[in-house]
């Protein structure tokens, strides 16, 4: 059978835009159009692609065709700018790229902007979770991710990025109030947690490691990475911060250690769709090569606690 890249392309707006009605705006269609690709969609797949729900989602099915979708978009701006290589300014290809707040607030942008500027298109930066950022291309809405997930996605490659490296912190403040005797269980208990969003679950692994069970404290939570650090800082709880951004805090005095083996690596990955892609290609060797620089090979050193509170490496 014949797949109409024109379905493809209705079907990727049915879902991103969550209705029939909205994908018809942004296509400049009347919804009963929309409906009509849809239906001869399935029919000729034999199988239902999206849910008729709202918000829309797309079926098993569905999201192979949007990976399709995705995957022919990328090849087709990559034609495109081999037979057309001056912009014109009226168009350009959009590359969607999952990635995690931390990652784009501390070493990743620079490599998107290198690949944006030699590449001329325009990405979709869609923050997700890094545990759970491999579902977005597994399910066709990204072709490209930052992921915690060492899991293969069928039908692409899963690059080894390094790790990067975080230590829970507090205010020295805080650290008197509810830690004065060390992080034990039920001071975590009762102590506050600043959280990125319901997800984040760094505060409570390592809380695990010293009350030697779960944790269920109060949590804040702040989406924002900066404001996050700044939540820290200001005394509302304690987090996970980057080791870049807790280290001159730290030596500043503006934070201390909470306790104990208090560090943790995320190990990260780079997730791509498994296409011959100039795009594809480029946007790997950009972030491949930022993060050779400077993220933390996995054998790295570990953060250690100071007796006066800084950091030390082992």
């Amino acid at each position: 059978m014949d797949l109409d890249p024109v379905a493809l392309t209705t079907l990727s707006a049915v879902v991103q835009e969550g209705t029939f009605d909205r994908a018809a705006t942004r296509l400049r269609i009347t919804p009963s159009a929309v409906s009509q690709r849809i239906r001869a969609l399935e029919q000729a797949l034999g199988r239902v692609v999206v849910t008729r729900t709202k918000p829309t989602r797309a079926t098993p099915a569905g999201e192979v065709l949007l990976r399709l979708a995705g995957q022919w978009d990328v090849l087709v701006g990559d034609a495109l700018a081999e037979l057309v290589p001056e912009p014109d300014g009226t168009a350009y290809p959009a590359v969607a790229v999952v990635v995690n707040a931390d990652s784009l607030a501390t070493w990743l942008l620079p490599a998107l902007a290198r690949a944006q500027a030699e590449l001329g298109v325009v990405l979709e930066l869609v923050r997700e979770d890094e545990e759970y950022a491999s579902d977005r291309v597994r399910s066709g809405s990204a072709l490209a991710a930052v992921t915690a997930d060492p899991t293969p996605v069928p039908g692409c490659r899963l690059t080894s990025l390094g790790a990067m490296r975080y230590v829970a912190v507090c205010s020295p403040a805080f650290h008197r109030r509810w830690f004065a005797d060390g992080p034990r269980a039920t001071a975590l208990d009762a102590a506050p947690i600043v959280r990125f969003d319901e997800r984040d679950r760094m505060q409570h692994r390592v809380a695990r490691r010293w009350a030697r069970r779960e944790v269920d404290p109060p949590a804040h939570v702040v989406g924002s990475s900066h404001g996050f650090a700044d939540a820290v800082v200001l005394g509302m709880g304690w987090g996970m911060l980057p080791v870049e951004w807790a280290a001159p805090l730290l030596e500043g005095g503006a934070v201390v250690v909470v306790g104990p083996r208090a560090e943790m690596e995320v190990p990260l990955h780079w997730l791509s769709a498994r296409l011959s892609s100039r795009t594809l290609d480029v946007l790997t060797r950009c972030v491949t090569e930022q993060a050779a620089r400077t993220l933390t090979p996995r054998s790295g050193r570990t953060v250690r606690p100071r007796d006066d509170g800084t950091m030390g490496g082992s």
